[in-house]
């Protein structure tokens, strides 16, 4: 039976994989491709002979100011919603996890209603609200609904993260000499690496994928994130968009998301694991 479960086990794991990188070595497949073999009708994944365009779409999707601009901002607006979040969101998890006042839960149910909110919903008012202020197409006009998003579901994860450092450990510090905020920066922060590293992970994700309100807040390629941009890919014809372009652009676009799974892959499973330090 064991010999059983786990050859199940192999076939269900391969199959899953298989599901998951499909989609992903198609596009990757399509961006090697020319676009004249694509128009054409090009079957499998590997370019035919002529229809190989080798790195040619990537030079040409990388020479391109307008690509080139919306990965600086998509990095930059991405980076600021991130870094804003999670400090705001640390500091106001710390408050819930340790306080106890009125109204906490109703506070923690109303972030996780906000943070399932449907984002098509606010894309008119904010329109017309940035248009009268004089954020529309501008990087706080992106950063503040991305933190609005963010930041509840950030909050939610850190607090839990919190309430699982035992509280003598930050009043030994105090006992030592510490202030609060010492205790806090030096004692729990650190505890709470995993949780701060997930919830840094999830905003990021979140400010990087957008479409919605990248292609709804912005009119120019002043702040135009990369999902945005990418719609503007339309070629000399605009009945036959450039496909092998496009698929170009989608994978730089997902390097930055690769390398940042890879390099803190560790702090993202222990942040979705273990939870924070039991005592």
């Amino acid at each position: 039976m064991r010999g059983t479960n786990k050859v199940g086990i192999g076939v269900g794991f391969i199959l899953i994989m298989v599901w998951c990188l499909l989609p992903v070595a198609w596009i990757i497949s399509l961006s090697f491709k020319s676009q004249e073999a694509i128009t054409a009708g090009s079957p499998g994944f590997l370019p035919t002979s002529g229809g190989s365009a080798g790195f040619q779409n990537y030079v040409d999707v990388l020479n391109d100011e307008q690509f080139r601009r919306a990965i600086f901002n998509s990095i930059g607006i991405c980076l600021i919603a991130t870094a804003l979040s999670v400090i705001l969101a640390t500091l106001a998890a710390y408050a819930i996890a340790r306080l106890e006042f009125k109204g906490k839960r109703f506070v923690l149910t109303t972030a996780l209603a906000i943070a399932m909110f449907p984002v098509v919903s606010l894309v008119s008012p904010l329109f017309d609200m940035w248009r009268t202020l004089g954020i529309y197409d501008t990087w706080i006009g992106l950063i503040i609904p991305y933190m609005s998003f963010t930041l509840p579901l950030a909050i939610w994860t850190l607090s839990a993260f919190f309430r699982e450092i035992p509280w003598e450990m930050e009043q030994a510090a105090q006992v030592d000499g510490a202030t609060s905020w010492q205790a806090f920066r030096k004692v729990i922060v650190p505890l709470a690496a995993p949780g701060v590293f997930t919830a840094a992970i999830l905003t990021f994700f979140f400010a990087w994928n957008d479409f919605v309100f990248g292609i709804s807040l912005t009119s120019t390629e002043a702040a135009r994130p990369i999902p945005a941009a990418l719609s503007f890919f339309v070629g000399a014809d605009p009945f036959n968009r450039p496909a092998s372009l496009l698929a170009a652009g989608a994978v730089v676009s997902t390097i930055p998301i690769i390398l940042i799974v890879l390099v803190f892959q560790r702090k993202i499973v222990a942040g979705l694991t273990s939870g924070a330090v039991k005592g």
